[in-house]
């Protein structure tokens, strides 16, 4: 569906409060589609298709490689050339998703996260999947069924093809455990914090996370607060001031300023710095994180001394989780949409063909340690550490679907931002966090109502 740069604006006022960039991205407005062959092959020849996605922190260089390998394989196919652009943050990824939708042109391939789909979709700027499109990438039925749970708002309305999943766990060091008579990691946040508490000391910090990642802040808080039955986004309203939130920031702060149990220096660190410290041997605890450790791992001093849990379920101050659905992880993962100003939808149908094939989805797991996709690839994992994480898959929690989602997954992870100087001196304030959730949950209700009215 075509829609003029009138209604894209609308759309995007609709959903997002964000500063719009108005300047155009490069795309591929210089040539047409592909054409298709009667063996179903797209002939891209002198053209170029120009993907967006997210860098990946922990392996830089094995995503240049990859990028240079797959491009050869999609120009073997189809003779055209494939140019990669980055993003880093959730904030650049919002912003690259407004700039396209304003101006009609930029990239024509993106692989968001799947929080960011909503968003994608309510702009209406993005192909909706038909059947023909499905059957373009390989069918639905390629697909494990649950990693098409964020794709659309329902089965007949799907904006993203599933690419990778990425269930989010809890690495724990079993030597370190093991000798702290610990048999296995808490199943609830207060029994997990007795239990860091235990095992800090010389030298070994309890837990790790990275406060300063652009990404993961706010998980725990999205996890916490929905454990404690006070979800977010209910409905039409945001609930950022609940106390559940509240409690869910003061336990996270707390860990590094309260409670000791992290190493002070994790008030600048990103997820990568944390997985470092967590493969050096200097924590016990490695919550929220994915797979996509496991490479590093295995090339660590902990490599062979680690396994993999089902993060707590039970929320702070509770002894029981207040939902039968509680939430191990967000249904996470990589969707990759098609932009609907592309003029060469059959070349970028053929690209998700390619990456979504068995063969390049287990390449692309060896590689990243991400959960693939494609339903016979994940099928034909062995792998022993990987059942956490098919455990935290099932008990996982879409994200609401709303255009609105961005704003709000933005305005989670700014209270974390704007408490970085607190925390490197010592604690957040009780006023400073309750007016900073204040000024969120405004900025939250704001955008979830003009996305109701879009």
């Amino acid at each position: 569906m075509r829609i003029g740069k009138s209604a894209r604006l609308g759309l995007v006022a609709a959903f997002s409060a964000t500063t719009l960039m108005l300047a155009a991205c490069g795309g591929g407005a210089d040539s047409g589609s592909g054409s298709t062959g009667s063996d179903g092959k797209v002939d891209g020849t002198g053209k170029t298709l120009n993907v967006l996605t997210g860098v990946i922190s922990q392996h830089p260089e094995e995503q240049k490689k990859w990028f240079t390998d797959i491009a050869a394989k999609f120009k073997a196919e189809t003779g055209a050339n494939v140019n990669f652009e980055t993003f880093a943050s959730a904030n650049d990824e919002l912003t690259r998703i407004q700039t396209s939708v304003v101006s009609g042109q930029g990239p024509d391939v993106y692989s968001l996260g799947t929080t960011f789909t909503p968003t994608a979709y309510a702009t209406k700027a993005f192909v909706t999947l038909t059947d023909d499109d499905w059957n373009k990438v390989g069918g639905k039925d390629r697909f494990n069924p649950a990693a098409l749970g964020i794709s659309g708002p329902d089965e007949k309305n799907q904006v993203g093809v599933p690419f990778v999943s990425r269930p989010f766990v809890m690495a724990y060091n079993k030597e370190l455990l093991a000798a702290a008579g610990i048999d296995k990691p808490a199943t609830t946040w207060d029994g997990l914090l007795d239990q860091a508490k235990k095992l800090t000391g010389n030298g070994v910090y309890g837990m790790v996370t990275g406060y300063k990642d652009n990404f993961d802040p706010w998980k725990f808080i999205w996890a916490m607060s929905v454990q404690a039955g006070d979800p977010i986004v209910d409905g039409d309203k945001a609930k950022l001031d609940d106390p559940a939130v509240k409690k869910a920031y003061e336990t996270y702060f707390g860990w590094l300023t309260k409670d000791k149990v992290i190493d002070p220096n994790a008030v600048g660190w990103s997820n990568s710095n944390a997985l470092a410290e967590f493969a050096a041997g200097h924590a016990a605890f490695f919550p929220m994180t994915t797979s996509n450790s496991i490479p590093t791992l295995e090339n660590s001093a902990v490599a062979g001394k680690y396994a993999y849990a089902v993060m707590p379920t039970t929320p702070p101050g509770k002894t029981a989780p207040a939902t039968d659905k509680p939430a191990a992880s967000i249904l996470s993962g990589d969707n990759v949409v098609v932009a609907d100003y592309s003029k060469q939808k059959d070349l970028a149908f053929a690209y998700l063909k390619l990456i979504t094939s068995k063969d390049e989805q287990l390449n692309y797991q060896k590689i990243f340690g991400d959960l693939p996709a494609n339903a016979e690839a994940l099928k034909s994992l062995d792998n022993p550490l990987l059942a956490p994480m098919a455990d935290a898959a099932a008990q996982s929690a879409a994200t609401p679907f709303t255009g609105a989602w961005g704003d709000i997954q933005l305005a989670l992870t700014n209270v974390t931002v704007q408490s970085i100087p607190e925390l490197s001196s010592g604690g957040v304030s009780d006023s400073a966090l309750t007016d900073r959730l204040k000024d969120a949950q405004s900025k939250s209700q704001a955008s979830l109502d003009r996305a109701s009215k879009g």
